[in-house]
């Protein structure tokens, strides 16, 4: 696959990463304002960078833009004039519309919205999809390519704000649970580092049991908690201190948030 990447910001060399690991393209653009800052890159094989996005389209089939949704139209007007009828366009700019896109480019194009996670540079993407009606026909191109960086799932568009929120933004929410859960480790006596590793093999390790599983959390808590044990005493207590509630109340005020930007 000839690939592109039209922003490679945070994200964009969080996807670039995963698509050199997994060996995905044939020829691979990745572009930046300041292209000098990406040069590295052009030590793996058959990867060019450039502050052409022309450059950049013109090499490539699939382009992925990963750009901030406010320079998103902008770099739409200036692709446009050399876009072809097998190009196909993802997007993982936050909260821009498939019909604004469409709205400057046209309705001919495939494309795709993407809203993948920053664990896809180590091929753990959460990755939600959504097309118009001729990206359609090319999800599955979509899916094969981010399935090999994570997981995927094709959604309404009309929910993908609330996507970014859970699977994003949730990197982040679930950092900073791993960060307390290593303090707390830290306060009962571990050096940080330890307390580190212990809360990161721990997370993963729950994370793992409902995938490979296919359980349900509370099935799985049910296996961990004795009458007047440790365990329950410990959650009842962060219960009592609104864990879920403050869970749910900042992933509604994430919400809450994207919905403003997707409108102004």
């Amino acid at each position: 696959m000839k690939i592109a990447i039209i922003g490679a910001g945070n994200l964009g060399v969080s996807i670039a990463k995963g698509i050199i690991d997994n060996n995905l393209y044939t020829t691979f653009y990745l572009t930046k304002r300041q292209a000098s800052t990406i040069k590295s890159w052009e030590d793996f094989p058959k990867v060019y960078t450039t502050n052409s996005n022309e450059e950049a389209v013109k090499n490539a089939d699939i382009l992925i833009l990963s750009v901030q949704p406010n320079h998103l139209k902008k770099v739409l007007e200036e692709i446009k004039p050399f876009l072809h009828d097998k190009h196909q366009i993802i997007s993982t700019a936050t909260g821009f519309k498939i019909h604004q896109i469409e709205s400057i480019l046209g309705t001919e194009h495939s494309i795709i919205r993407a809203m993948p996670n920053t664990a896809i540079a180590v091929s753990k993407s959460m990755t939600c999809l959504c097309a118009n009606s001729k990206g359609l026909k090319r999800i599955p191109v979509a899916e094969a390519l981010f399935g090999l960086m994570g997981k995927t799932v094709v959604i309404d568009e009309a929910l993908m704000q609330a996507a970014t929120v859970l699977c994003s933004s949730g990197i982040a929410f679930w950092m900073r649970m791993i960060r307390a859960t290593t303090q707390g480790g830290i306060q009962m006596g571990f050096d940080a580092q330890i307390a580190l590793e212990m809360s990161v093999h721990t997370c993963l390790g729950a994370a793992s049991l409902l995938v490979n599983t296919a359980s349900h959390p509370e099935r799985e808590i049910d296996k961990v908690t004795t009458p007047k044990g440790c365990t329950i005493s410990g959650l009842n207590e962060m219960e009592f201190q609104g864990l879920s509630s403050s869970l749910i109340k900042g992933l509604l005020k994430s919400y809450e948030k994207i919905n403003e930007i997707a409108q102004s």
